[in-house]
């Protein structure tokens, strides 16, 4: 396919373009294969470039034959209006983009075709491979081993071809246990915490009506266990959709054949309840019109800040029970790439102070969700603007924008704890949906090394890492702190992410400017503080050089004064 035999128009003048927080800007419209572009006339140089696959629905609304209106609704959740002239260049430019959008062959998305402008310093796609990122759970004579089994993405099409597994578990055995979970996707470790606590995810064993039972994945659990010690299985469905899903193939692990781990049901949305949620949400946000009480009352019955809570209530149970009660967890839900994937990344968050830095949330990013298989294709595909009619049920869901939400929660309560702003959040949201940088493509691992993202494309990591860029995400606030951090899910600790949901409909410019004046203060404190510390030296320098001239007499003990 030609993008040409998209295109019905490429450019259409006199258009008048009307964005959030911004004067309208009259000029001319360009369509390319990847981008929307509207140039302004006038001396003073302005330009609007959008991405297509961050168009998620185009709306239109024609005016006889003088033209039209369209909105533009956006993946990064703002809403463009553009007035055209004429009603013939008003439908050939709605007919193109939403051809365009919907273009769904990965080779022919943006990040295929882009260039980074500036030296790569670092390769993204190399600085966190499994090899180097498990070398921090498995340490030489260990009870674990990396696993190879997975290299050819045939025993489980969503995992990666490294991970981690009990070594007493042979490959054979992880074969057989990958065709007993929902979507092949068997036991692995994702974290050990101290005292030999493990934390571990899968899909839903496939015990179905029947009562089947795997004697190999009963066995690895078990291995997973000290001697007298007891392990929960945090299973994210409710007691009555776990109990249904072996009708339908799947089901839970039984007390009679798990019987030294406790199952606790802890029930988090997914899919389509999560997008209709954010969908009322994003409704009511655009609302300016409401009065404070209807508005507030859309924000409450849009749920969206119940499954904030929820998803956090269940990341502190696996965090307490690895912290606290050293007991291991193994989390899941049906297929295991979903509310698992936040569930296991938020308890990291929690305990791990090393996942609070850049770096460390990066490789958290990496391992947990990109190399662990969460479907970025799929629940990006649509957002909250695209008709329900028009959007799938079960493909489409803003599982990653809920986990970003739930960071943020803890983000607020412990400001200073995190080596990262909120820019830093706010920037992974608006890449995941839309990007010119290849990181966020596919499904999983193996769909990524088919369309050979790595070779073809630029990484995320190595735009942000560069020097000249990764300071304008810091958190001028940040003080190292190696402690656990308790977030609180108590409704009044919640708040909604401005930065987020109403960065269109709210100026923030003066919450921007503000961090700009902390961060500035906070890099004078430092060159001050260093310019002190020069100066002593200095002062300790001349000192030395007095006594040795004998200029200066070091002062006896009666002399010196005791402050």
């Amino acid at each position: 396919m030609e993008f040409a035999e998209l295109i019905r128009i490429s450019r259409c003048d006199r258009v008048m373009l009307h964005r959030p927080h911004q004067a309208v800007l009259d000029g001319t419209l360009c369509i390319t294969g990847h981008h929307l572009i509207v140039s302004a006339h006038g001396e003073e140089p302005q330009e609007l470039w959008l991405l297509h696959s961050n168009i998620d629905c185009v709306e239109r609304r024609q005016l006889g034959m003088t033209g039209g209106t369209l909105w533009l609704k956006c993946k990064d959740l703002r809403i463009l209006q553009l007035d055209i002239i004429g009603a013939d260049q008003f439908a050939k430019v709605a007919d193109t983009l939403e051809d365009l959008i919907r273009v769904e062959e990965p080779t022919l998305q943006y990040p295929f075709f882009y260039r980074a402008m500036y030296p790569v310093l670092e390769d993204g796609w190399t600085t966190f491979l499994p090899e180097s990122e498990f070398s921090r759970l498995v340490q030489p004579g260990d009870d674990w081993r990396i696993s190879y089994v997975n290299k050819d993405y045939k025993v489980c099409p969503s995992y990666p071809s490294a991970v981690v597994v009990p070594r007493n578990v042979e490959d054979s055995d992880l074969i057989a246990v990958a065709s007993f979970r929902q979507s092949s996707r068997f036991p692995v470790l994702a974290y050990r915490h101290q005292a030999n606590a493990v934390l571990m995810r899968s899909g839903q064993p496939l015990i179905t009506a029947n009562g089947k039972r795997c004697k190999e994945d009963e066995r690895l659990l078990n291995s997973v266990l000290a001697r007298e010690k007891r392990g929960y299985i945090i299973d994210t469905r409710t007691q009555n959709l776990a109990q249904s899903a072996k009708l339908r193939g799947g089901g839970y692990e039984p007390e009679l054949h798990y019987p030294n781990w406790r199952r606790v049901h802890k029930p988090i949305d997914r899919h389509h309840v999560l997008l209709d949620s954010l969908t009322k949400l994003m409704d009511g946000v655009n609302d300016t019109n409401s009065g404070t009480d209807k508005w507030l009352s859309r924000l409450e019955g849009s749920n969206w800040m119940n499954h904030i809570k929820e998803t956090l209530n269940c990341a502190c149970l696996v965090a307490q029970c690895l912290d606290q009660e050293g007991a291991s967890v193994l989390v899941h839900d049906t297929d295991g790439w979903d509310s698992t994937l936040q569930v296991t990344s938020l308890a990291q968050i929690i305990l791990n102070p090393d996942c609070r830095t850049v770096r460390g949330f990066e490789a958290l990013i990496e391992r947990e969700w990109i190399q662990a298989g969460h479907p970025f294709a799929s629940r990006h595909a649509r957002s909250c603007y695209t008709p329900s009619t028009h959007r799938s049920s079960r493909l489409n869901a803003p599982s990653f924008l809920l986990f970003l939400d739930c960071v943020y929660q803890i983000h607020s309560q412990f400001s200073c704890s995190f080596e990262f702003a909120e820019s830093f959040l706010i920037m992974l949201f608006h890449h995941s949906y839309s990007s010119q940088f290849g990181t966020f493509l596919g499904n999983n691992e193996g769909e990524r090394r088919a369309m050979g993202a790595p070779e073809r494309t630029t990484s995320l990591w190595s735009y942000v890492n560069r020097p000249e860029v990764l300071p304008r995400y810091l958190n001028p606030m940040y003080e190292p702190n190696q402690r656990v951090i308790w977030p609180s899910v108590a409704p009044m600790s919640l708040q909604l992410w401005s930065g987020v949901y109403l960065a269109w409909v709210v100026d923030q410019s003066a919450v921007d400017a503000a961090w700009g004046v902390a961060r500035e203060l906070r890099e004078r404190d430092a060159s001050l503080r260093s310019k002190v510390a020069r100066l002593r030296r200095q002062l300790q320098d001349l000192e030395r050089e007095a006594l040795q001239a004998g200029i200066l007499n070091m002062p006896s003990p009666s002399e010196v004064e005791v402050v």
